[in-house]
């Protein structure tokens, strides 16, 4: 069954990442599997974007709404943690 959430977004990474530099994008760095990859989330509607860092270019990873209590607190965590690091 595909996810109606999900699919109501399709187009939304693309100005996600052109509009990285506003303040309502949270952006951080971190490793996940032991690869670099990039967040960008914009909380207030819910939808995350992420990136993976290759040598010589950035690929899109992944976008998903982010829409359970607990994946939003654990984004704010390790938002929180990359930004005091």
């Amino acid at each position: 069954m595909p996810d109606i959430r999900r699919c109501e977004r399709i187009r939304w990474p693309r100005p996600v990442i052109e509009h990285s530099g506003d303040t309502a994008i949270k952006i951080w760095a971190n490793e996940r599997r032991g690869e670099k990859r990039i967040c960008l989330w914009l909380e207030d509607a819910e939808y995350l974007v992420i990136l993976a860092e290759r040598k010589g270019y950035i690929l899109l990873w992944t976008a998903y709404a982010v829409e359970q209590e607990h994946s939003k607190k654990k984004l704010r965590k390790e938002y929180a943690a990359a930004i005091n690091s």
